[in-house]
């Protein structure tokens, strides 16, 4: 039989009356010929909750310890809906990540997925049962410890057991009825997107859209996974949801896809940096070892051999990274005469794979914040996307203003 990959997210499963409307979803497909895999995340603020008991034990704890005790969450939920399911009648199983198993790096806490084997449970569905269970954001390392995925990581879980499987496509159940041009809380006049291309979903994820998860999206685009984003408190039809998909199953699309925001940014610059070769390296370097997030990069123009150097980062970040750069300064490896942090901006970003063959984009779009009166601090692009560094006061009317000039509440 055909195989579906259903992920249901904390909010779906956050009651006992949740998992039971997310069962029902269930035996649907089930009565359509599918044998079905289930993910499930844990039940909505358990992770937060079992992250506190670990934290209030011991701040520093060990990281095995704290992956065997935020991966139950996951465990609880599974056994729940597999005994629902079975209370209608549907034959179903729970499996926990080691069962499967998953195969996982040791990173604890950010593990990597490295093998999915189908044999346990596809033998399971030769003989029988119809839904397999699986506690997402869990696996097992090399050296037989529970591993956890990183936040959000019942995504990435979802999506890799549909490369494994093979299955016909992949379903994410979550809070909202699919991917929208932007914000519908920031823009009422946001639009939901019948279909989007892999890259506008993965630059619109790593750009501040919290629809899906990044990794579960480089996965879906590496494999070819049909992903669909749909609603669990929604009556659902085959058309349903936002499917993300391949650039060749979309027809037609607009130039621009979405927009996408991101709130919590900061803007530092390292003023009067030595300009010489491997400057950037001996920046970047420790920046990244030091576990900043470094994003946008912009270099002032070198006046006697001295220039600023320009980045964005998550403002969590920016203690951490004036910490690296004031042990790089002390070590001899830069020398500059100042650090400048901003934490009072955010980014903005235009996103659509019609940029490749389209111009004037970019001119639209700093023309329309020019017109609004926003001052663009710092800019970067890729062949897809344009984003742009402004003050944060100013965020929800860029958001507007951009979403209005490329008529995003039109389809295609």
């Amino acid at each position: 039989m055909p195989v579906l990959v259903m992920k249901f997210g904390g909010t779906s499963v956050a009651t006992l009356d949740r998992i039971r409307r997310a069962a029902k979803r269930v035996g649907v497909e089930v009565a359509k010929g599918y044998d079905v895999i289930v993910i499930v995340s844990a039940m909505s603020g358990e992770t937060n909750k079992l992250v506190g008991l670990v934290d209030e034990t011991s701040p520093l704890y060990d990281a095995r310890e704290y992956d065997a005790v935020v991966s139950s969450g996951e465990n609880v939920t599974a056994g729940l809906m597999a005994l629902t399911l079975q209370e209608m009648d549907v034959p179903a199983r729970s499996w926990q990540g080691w069962q499967v198993p998953v195969r996982t790096t040791s990173a604890h806490a950010a593990a990597r997925i490295e093998e999915i084997p189908t044999d346990n449970i596809m033998a399971k569905f030769g003989e029988g049962m119809r839904v397999a269970v699986v506690a997402g954001f869990q696996g097992i390392s090399p050296e037989g410890r529970v591993t956890t995925l990183g936040r959000g990581g019942s995504d990435t879980t979802a999506v890799a057991f549909a490369a494994a499987f093979e299955a016909e496509r992949c379903d994410i159940y979550t809070d909202v009825d699919g991917v929208y041009t932007t914000d519908p809380r920031v823009c009422e006049k946001a639009r939901k997107l019948d279909k989007i291309a892999f890259e506008e979903m993965l630059e619109l994820a790593s750009l501040g859209a919290k629809v899906l998860q990044t990794r579960s999206v480089e996965l879906a685009m590496r494999y070819k996974v049909r992903l669909r984003v749909l609603s669990s408190f929604e009556e659902q039809s085959d058309e349903a949801g936002t499917l993300v998909c391949d650039e060749e199953e979309i027809m037609e699309s607009n130039v621009v896809a979405g927009v996408a925001y991101s709130r919590d940014e900061a803007k530092m610059t390292l003023v009067s940096v030595a300009d010489r070769p491997g400057i950037a390296a001996a920046i970047f370097g420790p920046l990244a070892e030091a576990g900043v997030n470094v994003d946008m990069i912009v270099q002032n123009i070198s006046e006697e051999g001295r220039t600023d150097m320009t980045f964005s980062c998550p403002t969590n970040q920016v203690k951490r990274a004036e910490k690296a750069m004031e042990e790089a300064k002390a070590k001899g490896d830069i020398n500059f005469h100042g650090i400048i942090a901003d934490e009072n901006v955010a980014k903005v970003s235009v996103v659509g794979i019609g940029m490749r063959s389209h111009t004037g984009v970019a001119a639209k779009m700093f023309k329309v914040l020019s017109e609004d009166g926003v001052n663009i601090k710092v800019i970067t692009t890729s062949e897809i996307k344009i984003s742009v560094l402004i003050d944060r006061k100013y965020m929800e009317l860029a958001v507007q203003a951009l979403h209005d000039a490329f008529e995003l509440e039109k389809a295609s």
